[in-house]
């Protein structure tokens, strides 16, 4: 609308304010979830299988199913077999790349 003397520059949406860039988290649980505290000594190994299994990403980074919980045991048997499959051939690519 050139010409009817509109501004096109953006006004900032607060001035001489300090907005924090991130929020701290809140006290208690985490998205109405109950959270685990653990204490480790160095020679204590701690089991993570309600997570779920490791996802190896098509760029090498590592994920996880978030829906994992809230599979039945048949969905997460067929799970299991194809990310085995998928993961050994996305870890033998990035071994490869990384060799060349």
């Amino acid at each position: 609308m050139s010409g009817q003397g509109h501004s096109t520059q953006l006004e900032p949406a607060v001035d001489n304010c300090h907005v924090p860039l991130i929020t701290a988290p809140p006290d208690g649980p985490v998205d109405g979830k109950a959270t685990t505290e653990l204490q480790l000594e160095s020679d204590h190994s701690v089991r993570l299988d309600n997570l779920g299994p490791m996802v190896v990403n098509s760029d090498g980074t590592l994920s996880r199913i978030a829906n994992w919980q809230h599979m039945t045991e048949p969905e997460r048997e067929r799970t299991m077999r194809v990310l085995a499959v998928r993961n050994k051939i996305r870890l033998e690519k990035q071994q490869t790349n990384e060799i060349q």
